[in-house]
């Protein structure tokens, strides 16, 4: 399926979609020589707020902040417009992009688990549950207990012992916290 252009009629939920997309072909028949992730941009509804949370949760500070004001950059993204703000917190590596859209502002989604096209951040952790009490402590609402793998209830036998917990951003992110364990912990 062919990506719409911008000289196409746009909707007011963005480009016009076709029916149902096809597969992709296999990765094998085309290699893409994807080497790792470079950032994940997490849409937010008040940038000032959402740095001072993923500060706080990280303890570190952005490493770069801006704004940006572009039609082409908007519809590469499937949208008319993109004026927003931003903010870049740096982990090892992997950029957290915080994204405040001023214009389209867009909806308030329900990113739960469950939801197909719902996704968590995950951040390692040494000690799960010094770090969850701390957590706690501080504020933080976990979506429930942190959970040990257990024989049983997950595959493969690798992964035992690996602690988890959950929680949202105060857009409602799904964020986790992990402690891996055996073949988790590579």
């Amino acid at each position: 399926m062919r990506a719409a252009r911008p000289s196409e009629e746009w909707g007011p939920d963005g480009p016009p979609r076709a029916g149902k997309r096809e597969p992709p072909m296999p990765v094998a028949d085309t290699p893409m020589n994807l080497t790792r992730a470079a950032h994940v941009g997490i849409s937010v509804s008040d940038l000032d707020a959402s740095i001072a949370f993923y500060t706080a949760l990280t303890g570190r500070k952005p490493a770069a902040e801006g704004t940006m004001d572009s039609v082409p950059f908007g519809r590469s993204q499937g949208l008319p417009v993109a004026r927003l703000r931003y903010a870049t917190i740096d982990i090892d590596g992997l950029g957290i992009d915080l994204i405040e859209f001023r214009e389209p502002a867009g909806d308030r989604t329900n990113g739960r688990a469950d939801r197909p096209g719902s996704m968590h951040l995950c951040f390692r952790v040494d000690d799960l549950d010094a770090v969850h009490r701390r957590m706690e402590e501080a504020g933080y609402d976990f979506l429930g207990d942190p959970y040990t793998f257990r024989a049983g209830e997950v595959t493969p036998d690798a992964a035992l012992g690996t602690k988890v917990a959950y929680f949202n951003d105060p857009d409602g992110t799904n964020l986790e916290i992990i402690e891996p364990k055996g073949g988790f912990a590579n």
